[in-house]
């Protein structure tokens, strides 16, 4: 006969039972929180694993500029510096996150903190691979798809006027700042004021300092090396000055329309919204979003046939062909909601690694640090704040978003595009990258075109 007390269930210790469900607790539901953790995009185990496979990769030497390894090392130390920005107090009210992700790579590079292998990878794939320009080209390409007629049409008629006005008043005030504290209005105007707003390095500096050498009788490297560090400095100060702006125009809604130029229209809103809409019914397939990706491309190589053939910048060219290609209905709305699926997939994505690559390879930090002397530092303060309030009063008086105009202003004391997308960065503001370009680049060639023939004029 057989006892009940051998057919009854033994109870289990209360730790056991408590393991267990510890256990059962942790697989899977706390390990996906776990990867619901992120550093920017990262989740934190893939963080983890990718840091110790770049250190076995840098103690190897197999750290090599091909596509895997860099998109690796990018995105590592992009949205590491940026998070680092990001999480500092009152800074990362200001785009901490972008100077961060920008200016951190130049100091290591320059203090040698990055294994020089390393360095040299992110150099060689920044500069072969160009992808700089791919990335303006999805952002130019999807923000103009996802605008609203009217205020595409509009607003770019609109923006030369806040744009030229404060060219004109930031020279003047910013010429009157320098002679007021030494330093001359001749080497204030033409060596501290037009660098800042002459469209950054490539289509800035280099041209206005050949200019400036043939009409000196000087050479050329020494020109260069006098106007890049207001460049830069320039840069950095918009790149502040606009993540402030983002910060008022939390505290202050009625100042901006969150990346609009003008109000009364959904402009990018309607956009997103639709591409949501698309993407949640399944209409924006991988073909369609690739298709996107492919029309900006093939926009920019025409946009380079152009500049061949005319001589306007690729990106403006493109801009323009862009434009041509909203207002004539060349693109199906399907085909923009997928171009702006891309835009927003390379702005979340691809920002803080360009950063970081832009840091590594186009920031020399000992030229940013010569021109931090307190002389050049209110000179330029003044020219680039100067740029920005006549923007801001000038938009408004027009019926703009004052913020929205401030920034666009902003850029055209950028470094060129890579200081358009730390400056729209810090701002939140990347739908503006096509009115920054035209600052950037037009507004950036007139000065250099305008400058060189005053200078010449002047025959000093």
């Amino acid at each position: 006969m057989t006892s009940s007390a051998s057919t009854s269930p033994v109870p289990a210790p209360a730790e056991t039972v408590s393991a267990a469900h510890r256990a059962g607790r942790f697989w899977p539901e706390s390990w996906w929180r776990l990867v619901d953790m992120k550093i920017g995009i990262i989740p934190l185990p893939l963080y983890v694993i990718l840091a110790i496979l770049l250190v076995v990769l840098v103690q190897e030497g197999e750290v090599k500029p091909d596509g895997p390894t860099m998109i690796a090392v990018l995105v590592m130390g992009g949205f590491t510096c940026a998070e680092i920005g990001k999480r500092l107090p009152v800074l990362r009210n200001i785009g901490a996150g972008a100077i961060f992700a920008t200016f951190i790579p130049s100091a290591l590079v320059y203090y040698k903190l990055i294994p020089p292998q390393m360095e040299k990878a992110i150099f060689d794939f920044t500069k072969f691979t160009n992808f700089l320009y791919i990335y303006i080209a999805t952002i130019i390409v999807g923000s103009i798809l996802g605008m609203d007629r009217d205020v595409l049409v509009k607003g770019f008629l609109k923006i030369f006027a806040p744009l030229a006005a404060g060219s004109v008043v930031a020279a003047i005030v910013g010429t009157l700042v320098g002679t007021a504290l030494g330093l001359g209005s001749y080497k204030t105007f033409f060596f501290i004021v037009v660098p800042i707003m002459a469209g950054g390095v490539g289509e800035g500096a280099i041209p206005l300092s050949i200019g400036y050498a043939a009409i000196l009788g000087q050479q050329q490297g020494v020109v260069f090396a006098q106007v890049l560090p207001p460049v830069m400095l320039g840069s950095l100060t918009a790149i502040i000055f606009s993540g402030t702006l983002n910060y008022v125009g939390k505290r202050y809604p009625d100042l901006t329309g969150e990346g609009r130029l003008q109000p009364g229209h959904e402009g990018m809103e309607a956009s997103d919204a639709q591409a949501r809409s698309e993407a949640a019914r399944g209409q924006i397939d991988a073909a369609t979003i690739g298709a996107a990706g492919l029309t900006a491309i093939t926009l920019y190589l025409l946009g380079v046939i152009a500049h061949h053939l005319v001589g306007l910048p690729a990106p403006v060219a493109m801009l323009f062909l862009a434009v041509f290609a909203k207002l004539g209905s060349a693109v199906s709305p399907h085909l923009q909601a997928g171009g702006f699926v891309v835009y927003k997939f390379v702005q979340v994505s691809m920002t803080y690694p360009l950063l970081f690559a832009i840091g590594v390879a186009l920031t020399p930090w000992n030229e940013l640090m010569a021109a931090f002397t307190l002389v050049n530092l209110i000179t330029i303060v003044s020219t680039v704040s100067t740029l920005m309030v006549t923007g801001f009063f000038v938009g408004r008086a027009l019926g703009m978003y004052p913020i929205e105009t401030a920034i666009v202003n902003a850029c055209h004391s950028g470094q060129g595009g890579t200081g358009d997308v730390a400056i729209l960065t810090a701002a939140n503001r990347m739908a503006l990258m096509p009115f920054a370009q035209i600052a950037t680049r037009i507004g950036g060639a007139l000065t250099v075109t305008g400058t060189i023939i005053a200078m010449k004029w002047i025959g000093v």
